[in-house]
């Protein structure tokens, strides 16, 4: 199956989806982070099996080299879209400030995350601080959250610390993909199983070694 690179439209621009968003290939995406507008689209290379191995649950390995601050890598596992964000260093220091208003600020929740996710950091919910790994669909209805991850007042928002909005239910997450209360979301987006094989490669649908 061939590769496909795709940019996505920056904040502000027409982007809402309406219902779960299925992508049939791997694809490359920039958005907005602190301080951050315009950036170029990295080439950012990634192996993927075939269709037939997705459906069934093949893991997906992806170099993250040229990964950027502010951007954000989409690519597909189980038919579903998985989310690499390198986050900035302001977005690291807002989120512990977010505890009070978030509904599982622990990730105490164990379905939503493996346990060595949790352990290395249930604020980040990431084995690294500055990468987020997550499965980018709302756990409401299961639509595909928009990403506005400057630290800015929003329309939906004007406290805003960066994150995830999903426009057909007004569900909010961070960018940890912790859920805000008072939400339609009832939990936080998930972190699905992978490792790092090297500095700047990920294995998305396995454990690593060793992991409970």
């Amino acid at each position: 199956m061939a590769n496909e690179t795709v940019i996505q439209p920056l904040p502000g621009e027409d982007s809402v989806n309406t219902g779960r968003r299925r992508f049939l290939t791997a694809t490359t995406a920039v958005v907005g982070a602190v301080g951050v507008v315009g950036v170029a689209v990295p080439f950012i290379k990634s192996w993927n099996p075939s269709a037939r191995a997705l459906l069934a649950g093949a893991p997906v390995t992806v170099d993250i080299s040229a990964l950027q601050e502010g951007q954000r890598l989409i690519l597909e596992w189980r038919g579903q879209p998985i989310w690499i964000v390198k986050r900035s260093q302001a977005i690291l220091e807002a989120l512990p400030t977010l505890d009070d208003e978030l509904r599982d600020p622990n990730s105490e929740n164990v379905d939503q995350q493996p346990e060595y996710v949790r352990a290395a950091n249930p604020t980040l919910r990431s084995m690294r601080p500055e990468i987020s790994v997550l499965v980018g669909l709302c756990t409401h209805l299961g639509c595909s959250p928009e990403m506005a991850a400057e630290i800015r007042p929003e329309p939906f928002d004007a406290n805003w610390k960066g994150g995830y909005f999903c426009p057909c239910h007004k569900s909010k997450f961070d960018m940890a993909g912790r859920v805000y209360q008072g939400v339609p979301a009832p939990t936080n987006l998930v972190v699905p199983p992978h490792y790092y094989a090297d500095e700047t490669t990920i294995v998305i649908g396995v454990d690593p070694q060793g992991a409970a």
